[in-house]
Formats: structure tokens, C-alpha cells, sequence
């Protein structure tokens, strides 16, 4: 039997939302092991006052497997 979590993150990026995810799951895998899925729960931005985008920001949900 297969037993997964899921555990929520939060990740950013001056760049853009696809960078501000790569970010996450990448360090999502340098602690957790057997990640194997991601949702994208959130998705915001920051804007500076010359009406820029500054921030792109993401919650993440990331599903891992759990170790016998």
C-alpha cells in the first residue's frame, strides 16, 4: 500500500510564475523525498509604485510518498 502527504509551500520570483514554481519544486526536492505531483494553489504578484511587476508569488502544494 502506498501512503502519500502533501505539504504546502510558498516560492517567488522576479521573473515570472513558471520560475517562481521551477524554484519551489526544485527546493522541495532537496528536503523531501519521493515528490511526485504539484498543484498550484495560489498565484499573486507584487507591484511597485511605477505600477511594474516586481514579484511573481505561488502557494504550491506539493505530494510526496512516504517511506516505510
Amino acid at each position: 500500500m502506498t501512503i502519500s502527504r502533501i505539504t504546502e509551500i510558498k516560492a517567488s520570483s522576479s521573473k515570472s510564475f513558471d520560475d517562481a514554481i521551477r524554484a519551489g519544486i526544485t527546493r522541495a526536492n532537496k528536503t523531501l523525498t519521493n515528490v511526485r505531483g504539484a498543484w498550484i494553489k495560489n498565484q499573486e504578484v507584487v507591484v511597485g509604485e511605477d505600477g511594474q511587476i516586481t514579484e511573481y508569488r505561488v502557494e504550491i502544494k506539493i505530494t510526496f510518498l512516504l517511506e516505510d
